[in-house]
């Protein structure tokens, strides 16, 4: 896994085994505030504020530079993304708040050919889109859009929006759905109708990075191709919002599952808490979002400085009808070596056992073993088992007994498995 640290000028690679970061090596130093990657195969693009860097990996390759960029201002993030047409698309945020830009590569989003060819403007108008995804219905590229300051605590609405060749989206002049920004153009010689509306209005200075469509693979179905957007939360509200990641349903066709009074799509909480009880401390600050095959899903945070994985275990109730477990019990604690007794159905088994683990809630596996039928275990019923297993000192207060159906075959349909939680 690569990392920019954008304030520490770093790039930094995480190599990981079983789950667990075992090696931590800053790549590329001396960056100026590198932001964006994209890997394409073997080949890694960075970009920083001032260029764009490609390099082969693994290899002696120094980099070079295939096209500088526009330095200085406020917005300084250059995000990275390889859309659907194979093109590299490049972010470029703004130099204030609110003003005229003299450059106009600033608030707006080019893409090139990988080879540098071709560079052009996409869509404009754009304060700071940090952050893009392809949409896996259609391959549009949605990008998030923070809007600007000083317009009181609800205007004007962050957004997300769906990127148009040629379309402008209305920054300065305008914000949200076709809304003319009086303060800064208190004349009405600019109009606002003919401008790209958003795809989705979001609570303003909620502060909307990362965003990802979660893929099928690995996923309950009731979350396939639904959107999850990073909220990094405000600075300048009266009252905090943001400070967690929300999930936006969509069905297989791309459109909302829900709408809300007014009409706009549904945002729901997918993980909050980042902003403590009392409504005032910011725990932690999420940044980009990476789901991946697998039910797995990696955050960035930049204020606790982690990057988190969460991952979907499965339903366990969905096979506790395969599976009852007398002791021990459900959050119960746990000690090594542990012995296990219950039942399961006879399809369960292979050879008279099937296998057991004990994890941490990270995840890490710290003991194995097999559950053994105590009687004939070639029935259709349920056949008593016990089990003794010997685990290593977890280093988290909870963790799971994962009891798996021995599966010979090795055909995922096969699968199956009963998740109990425990501490330690």
């Amino acid at each position: 896994m690569w990392v920019s640290q954008t304030s520490e000028g770093i790039i930094t690679q995480l190599q990981i085994e079983n789950g667990q970061v075992i090696s931590q090596n800053a790549a590329f130093k001396n960056l100026v505030r590198p932001h964006g990657l994209a890997i394409d195969d073997i080949t890694l693009f960075f970009a920083e504020e001032n260029k764009i860097t490609r390099l082969d990996l693994y290899s002696d390759d120094q980099g070079r530079k295939i096209i500088d960029l526009p330095k200085g201002g406020r917005h300084f993030t250059r995000t990275l993304h390889f859309g659907s047409d194979g093109r590299l698309y490049v972010s470029i945020g703004s130099s204030c708040d609110v003003c005229y830009e003299k450059d106009e590569r600033l608030a707006s989003i080019y893409s090139m050919n990988k080879d540098r060819t071709d560079f052009k403007k996409v869509a404009s108008g754009l304060r700071n889109s940090v952050f893009m995804a392809t949409n896996p219905v259609d391959g549009k590229i949605w990008a998030t859009e923070m809007g600007r300051d000083h317009l009181g605590d609800d205007l004007p609405p962050d957004e997300i929006n769906e990127v148009q060749e040629g379309r402008n989206y209305g920054w300065p002049y305008c914000y949200g759905f076709q809304i003319r920004d009086i303060t800064f153009e208190p004349n009405k010689t600019v109009r606002c109708y003919h401008l790209e509306d958003p795809v989705i209005g979001l609570p303003a200075h909620s502060a909307p990075l990362g965003l990802a469509f979660i893929p099928e693979e690995g996923w309950p179905e009731d979350y396939w191709h639904d959107l999850v957007v990073a909220f990094h939360g405000s600075w300048n509200r009266t009252q905090p919002t943001g400070y967690k990641l929300s999930r936006i349903k969509l069905d297989a066709q791309g459109n909302y599952e829900g709408t809300d009074s007014t009409g706009s799509p549904q945002v729901e909480d997918f993980i909050s808490g980042w902003l403590a009880k009392d409504g005032e401390t910011a725990l932690g600050r999420p940044v980009d979002v990476l789901p991946g095959p697998g039910g797995v899903m990696y955050v960035s945070d930049d204020k606790a400085g982690v990057v988190y994985k969460i991952q979907y275990l499965g339903d366990a109730a969905s096979t506790s009808n395969n599976v009852i477990i007398d002791s021990p019990k459900e959050n119960s604690v746990i000690s090594s070596p542990l012995k296990i007794t219950g039942k399961a159905k006879g399809s369960w088994f292979f050879e008279a056992s099937f296998p057991v683990q004990v994890l941490d809630e990270n995840g890490k596996v710290l003991g194995e073993s097999y559950a053994q039928a105590q009687g004939d275990w070639m029935t259709a019923d349920f056949v008593p088992f016990e089990s003794l297993i010997n685990f290593s000192k977890p280093s988290t207060d909870t963790g799971l007994l994962v009891f798996k159906k021995d599966n010979p075959s090795g055909l995922p349909e096969n699968d199956s498995e009963y998740l109990l939680p425990v501490k330690f």
